[in-house]
């Protein structure tokens, strides 16, 4: 037997006996373990707020903010910095001063770390930076794990411990810190991203009193003498010159050589503790092994699975789990690779493009050639980049790799690559699970509460049963209203399978538009499985709703189907579309995991904890549904004809643009339905480069809105205001001729225009897109006259067809169309629409409204946040184009340079449109220029600065340089009309055989250098987008650049006062009394004040706005901003569902009209260009500002957890919302 083997079994004979020692079990992901090693060894934390994205350091600060204390006794103090480099920074500041430090952090982050981190391992400080491993951001960004982000890190001269799975984090953490502690040699402890850190399992956890007596407390005392202090002084950190850099940095070596052995000490003493054999290196399977395979990270739990099958079945395979990557010790890989070995495969999980192999093969190589082990062949191979799933069926690939006599050196797993054929052939494998282990499946809808209720639930059964327990998430790429699947595993055997489920004994799809959309779902039951589906239909609609392929599965394979409609219920409750808890309470009912009065208990125990934040009454409906969901399923009795059911449904075939479709057909499409894992390499090819069509939102469809708008044009003022505000852009005012009337579907709603514009001429229509709508509700709350009404999406179905007819057969009518006003600035088409953001985002209100003035000549830098999530999802592009296929061009750069993106691409657009001007102005110089060339081109030169005045002079200019430029073969022919042109004819000629493409002459020769590059003859508007944690933090040096350049750029900041993103982290727009992550106990600082920081250039435009407040102000000040020649900023207030709005986000533009009434939001515009250039577009404050934040669970919740606090936090804010009007009231008397 092993001695992973062994390892195993002592832990499940731990759980079985229910031994009482001092490590108790928890359920918890690795994010957890992590945050709670590392806080026992740290006294200080430097950290980013939103780095990686996981709860490491917010555990941290929410644990100190409670009072808990590390092994020295003491809190941490934990700081939030602008940037991951300025959080590098403080590490390398505080280790210097003698606190032990810690940060956490990954992709992107870590690498803005390095420089730091050059200079913390150079010092010799005992820091330690645990990362959750996440891909570094390439063609596009992904979020989600692989090795590249560490694997930059390897020159730094950090160690790196590497682990694999939640209970090595766990175990093998301390290790770090006791380490560095000692070897005084930095640490990066790191395991994967997006699958250990965020898998919730059942583990051991440490208590403080084992770890701190490892310490070496010598080595602490030694450490803190070290530091720079006043009272011994030293310098650190000099330069040195050539003669003496190189001898120096040699000087470091006996620390490193150091390192193994004194990780090698460390974990001897976790082993004499927990009964464990962790290793440098350790071996698990056949000791006889003839194929191993070499890996580090969770994969290593995959192929224990398929050793443990493949070994029962006499086959002669092994692993060597990599823990110490650096320093690699070759010494002791040697020494666990079995002596039987003749065939190794190393598995990286990351790409180093041009490079011979990935580096874990190449150390791999390089430690058996010094060796002299040249007997044992040796390939490399990547898996797993961005998340990408690794089961069973690929390390069975990699095996099977390893019987050939000719191997592939370097291949790829997971994946099928038929463009460089470098991927192994997968075929299905066999389940190589724990025995005994339950798998469930969870089909849910992105902020519908499923993955918060999975999450209760496998905490319900670690926590509370003997069971082994197991959850992971996976999402698509929308912000809210995208699919999610949970996959929760539990059994009493230990469980570790870390990759998805792709056969469960429940499923269970609480989305009925996956059913609609016909969604493989019920395959992924396991023959005689339950499979339970939520939905407001009976029956006869199921049955009508249900693909045969699925009716098929089901009958033929004993499926026993359930339907519960927790949508009704939970609307019966007072919870909305919150189906979540009914659906929780459903699956405990039918699981039958544990005694169900308990489970019920239980779920309500979760429920007071989780929502009693945002009142009593909320914790009493999720009371109410927990009772409810319980006895709310039936069983359908299947019918026998199922076993032979047969569709009759026509295809669809979607018509548009050809790249477009094409995008559609082959990526989309897969990618909605979760299919994205089955697309082969050759797919991609086209899109090598990250570079997608637009338009392609409108191809979804989702359906997935319970509710949509119903509008009643006899009511209807057509005031246009629903459209105005709509986030998605799916309901919008149309003018239509008499013919386009005629013309419409027959369930058309149309009316006679009622005032301005177009009365007398055309007809008016609200059209809806019920399959695009996302059901929040603001164009209600907008509606004065009732005009439009929420009703269920399938009784609104017949305008889907409406609404296509008015999209695709509708003219543009621009006369219709004013800027400046509200009404009818909606006539002008959305240039953003459809998008993944959440349902009442404010973002997207505006972002759309931007696009509507100026989309059809944009150019958009967008800062990762959300509007990068919602505006870039890959093949799923809300940004679209118009009927000439112009629309805005669309680009992500990082988070921390977003602002220095955008003006590159200012300037160069600018660059190449200068030297155009030049050669326009050079060509209408040539005295044989075209009079209609000339005429245009100065047309053109005129408007040359006005972005909205320029497009149609540039598409002017164009076409007179195409109508009066020859081309080479129309000179030729003209010059061969007479011989007295013999000699131009010759030397046309020799021009044509020399390539030339048009007339030589000086002229034409300007002109078809014009028309080369004409796409740049327009002025083009160009924007820079991002939130309020990029604006206000993290590039909020970029951003002050750009401002100070005086180029003619706009930013548009979405200031939702807090990192919407990435869960809620406080950023510098976050206001006194507010809670957050990172102010867990309400912010004690005022928000920055970035408009006034703007103002202080005198040449910047700069605006506060709050659309639902006034919408005409908003509208102006984007025009404004277009029209000033100059950098512009406009700071937008945007509600988010991190604000926890009383009522929800359909009342997200109300909420902005209460916070400008109240004070609380200042609406004003700063104009250069204005005779009187400041202007405060906001009243006195009319009161009630103390009831605005009562409104909001961001500032109510601290009532709750802390009175006393809220009291003085809350009076200071409202205080200081009071001196800014009066201080915003003397900036309007200073300008006048």
């Amino acid at each position: 037997m092993s001695v992973q083997d062994k390892d195993r079994q002592w832990q499940i004979f731990l759980m079985e006996m229910k031994i009482e020692m001092q490590r108790h079990f928890k359920t918890m992901d690795g994010n957890n373990a992590a945050a709670h090693v590392s806080y026992a060894f740290t006294e200080v934390a430097a950290i980013y707020p939103i780095t990686p994205s996981s709860p490491m350091a917010d555990y941290v600060d929410q644990w100190s903010a409670a009072g808990r204390k590390n092994i020295f006794g003491t809190t941490v103090k934990v700081q939030e910095m602008q940037a991951e480099s300025g959080a590098a920074g403080a590490v390398h500041g505080s280790l210097n001063a003698g606190a032990l430090t810690t940060t956490y952090t990954a992709s992107q982050g870590l690498l803005l770390m390095i420089p730091n981190m050059y200079k913390i391992a150079g010092e010799l400080l005992p820091g330690v930076f645990h990362v959750s491993a996440r891909t570094v951001a390439s063609h596009t960004l992904n979020i989600f794990g692989d090795h590249s982000d560490v694997m930059a890190c390897r020159q730094t001269g950090f160690a790196m411990l590497a682990e694999t799975n939640v209970q090595e984090v766990m175990d093998l953490s301390p290790v770090a810190h006791l380490a560095a502690i000692k070897g005084r040699v930095p640490f990066i402890n790191f395991f994967d991203g997006f699958r250990t850190s965020h898998e919730l399992q059942k583990i051991e956890v440490w208590d403080y009193e084992d770890l701190k007596d490892m310490v070496d407390m010598d080595a602490v005392k030694a450490f803190r003498e070290r530091a720079l202090n006043s009272e011994h002084p030293t310098m650190r950190g000099s330069h040195e010159n050539g003669d003496i850099f190189f001898q120096n940095r040699e000087a470091s070596n006996k620390y490193y050589n150091a390192v193994p052995a004194i990780v090698e000490e460390y974990m001897g003493k976790i082993n004499a503790k927990l009964g464990t054999d962790y290793q440098l290196f350790n071996y698990y399977g056949a000791p006889d092994a003839e194929r191993v395979i070499v890996a580090m990270g969770s994969i290593c739990d995959v192929a224990e699975e398929v050793i443990d099958y493949l070994t029962a079945q006499g086959e002669k395979v092994g692993l060597v789990k990599v823990r110490l990557f650096r320093p690699f010790c070759p010494d002791k890989l040697i020494a666990a690779i079995p002596a039987t070995c003749k065939k190794i495969a190393v598995l990286d999980r990351t790409k180093e493009p041009g490079a011979q192999g990935e580096p874990l093969y190449l150390d791999v190589m390089t430690a058996l050639a010094n060796a002299g082990k040249t007997d044992i062949q040796v390939i490399g191979g990547r898996y797993g980049l961005g998340s990408k799933d690794t089961p069973p069926a690929s390390v069975f690939a990699v095996y099977n790799e390893l019987k050939k006599d000719e191997m592939k050196r370097q291949f790829t797993i997971g994946i099928v690559d038929d463009v460089t054929n470098m991927s192994l052939e997968e075929v299905p494998a066999p389940n190589t699970a724990a025995e005994g282990t339950i798998e469930c499946k969870f089909w849910g809808l992105g902020g519908d509460g499923t993955v918060g209720a999975n999450k209760n639930s496998i905490k319900i059964i670690g926590d509370h049963t003997d069971k082994f327990v197991q959850a992971y998430f996976q999402y698509d790429s929308k912000k809210t209203g995208g699919v999610t699947i949970s996959h929760l595993r539990f059994g009493d055997k230990l469980i570790k399978s870390p990759y998805y489920i792709n056969k469960a004994d429940f499923v269970a799809c609480h989305v009925p538009s996956y059913i609609t959309k016909h969604f493989p779902i019920v395959r992924d039951v396991k023959p005689g499985g339950v499979f339970l589906v939520n939905c407001q239909w009976d029956f006869a609609e199921l049955e009508h709703h249900l693909d045969a392929a699925s009716k098929r599965y089901i009958a033929n394979n004993n499926i026993q189907l359930y339907m519960i409609n927790a949508i009704d219920l939970a609307k019966k409750i007072g919870m909305g579309k919150r189906t979540n808890t009914i659906l929780q309470s459903a699956f405990f009912s039918l699981a039958k995991v544990m005694p169900e009065a308990e489970a019920i208990q239980y779920m309500k125990d979760a429920a007071l904890h989780s929502y009693l934040k945002k009142g009593q009454d909320v914790v009493d409906m999720n009371y109410a549904a927990i009772d409810a969901g319980a006895t709310a399923y039936v069983k359908v009795d299947v019918p026998e004809s199922w076993k032979t059911a047969e569709d009759h449904t026509e295809a669809v075939e979607e018509t548009g643009r050809p790249k477009t479709v094409k995008m559609v057909r082959s990526i989309l499409d897969p990618i909605d339905k979760m299919d994205g894992d089955s697309l082969p390499v050759s797919t991609f090819v086209d899109h090598a480069d990250g570079t997608f069509e637009l338009g392609a939102s409108a191809y979804e469809k989702r359906g997935i809105a319970v509710s949509v708008p119903k509008w009643d044009a006899e009511k209807c003022v057509q005031c246009n205001q629903c459209a105005f505000v709509c986030p998605h852009a799916t309901i919008r005012p149309f003018a239509l001729t008499e013919a386009e009337a005629a013309a419409a579907p027959a369930q058309t709603k149309l009316a006679d225009i009622k005032a301005g514009k177009g009365k007398g001429e055309y007809k008016f229509a609200m059209a809806v897109s019920p399959l695009d709508c996302m059901g929040c509700g603001v164009c209600i709350s907008q509606c004065a006259v009732h005009a439009i009404e929420m009703v269920p999406m399938e009784s609104q179905a017949e305008q889907q067809e409406v609404f296509d007819y008015m999209v695709e057969k509708v003219s543009d009518k621009p006369e219709m169309f004013v800027a400046d006003n509200v009404k009818f600035s909606q006539f002008a088409q959305p240039y953003l629409e459809f998008s993944g953001s959440c349902a009442g985002c404010a973002e997207t209100s505006y972002a759309r409204l931007v696009t509507q003035l100026f989309g059809d000549h944009m150019m958009i830098s967008n800062a990762t946040g959300c509007s990068s999530i919602w505006g870039g999802p890959a093949a799923t592009s809300p940004y679209t184009v118009n009927k000439e296929g112009h629309g805005p061009a669309w680009a992500n750069s990082l988070f921390e340079d977003n602002a220095e993106h955008g003006l590159g691409m200012y300037l160069g657009q600018k660059k190449i449109r200068d030297d155009l001007k030049a050669k326009v102005e050079a060509l209408i110089a040539v005295p044989y220029c075209a009079e209609a060339i000339k005429t245009a081109a100065q047309a053109w030169l005129e408007t040359y600065n006005d972005g909205n005045a320029n497009q149609k002079p540039a598409k002017a200019l164009v076409k007179a340089l195409e109508e009066n430029t020859n081309t080479i073969d129309e000179t030729i022919e003209l010059f061969a009309s007479s011989p007295d042109y013999a000699e131009m004819l010759e030397g046309a000629k020799a021009a044509k055989a020399a390539g030339a493409k048009w007339c030589t002459c000086e002229a034409c020769t300007l002109a078809s250098e014009i028309l080369e590059k004409k796409d740049y003859l327009n002025k083009k508007s160009c924007w820079i987008f991002g939130g309020d944690g990029w604006a206000y933090d993290i590039g909020f040096g970029g951003v002050d650049h750009v401002l100070a350049s005086g180029e003619d750029v706009n930013i548009f900041v979405f200031n939702t006062e807090v990192y919407s993103n990435t869960g809620g982290q406080a950023s510098k727009a976050s206001n006194i009394g507010q809670v957050a992550q990172f102010a867990a106990a309400g912010k004690e600082i005022k928000s920055k004040s970035l408009a006034e920081i703007a103002m202080t250039y005198g040449y910047v435009y700069v605006a506060q706005i709050a659309m639902g407040a006034n919408k005409v102000q908003t509208l102006k000040a984007i025009a404004e901003a277009e029209a000033h020649k100059g950098p512009s900023i406009i700071i937008a207030y945007s509600p988010c569902e991190m604000h926890s709005i009383k009522g929800g986000m359909e009342n997200c533009q109300k909420e902005m009209e209460k916070a400008v009434k109240c004070g609380y939001w200042n609406l004003f515009r700063f104009n250069p260009d204005a005779e009187k250039p400041f202007t405060l577009d906001s009243k006195e404050p009319a009161g009630g500002y103390q009831e605005f934040l009562m409104n909001e669970a961001r500032y109510s919740r601290l009532t709750r957890e802390f009175p006393a606090r809220a009291d003085r936090l809350f009076k200071e804010s409202e205080d200081n919302a009071k001196a800014r009007y009066e201080h915003l009231m003397k900036l309007k008397a200073l300008y006048e």
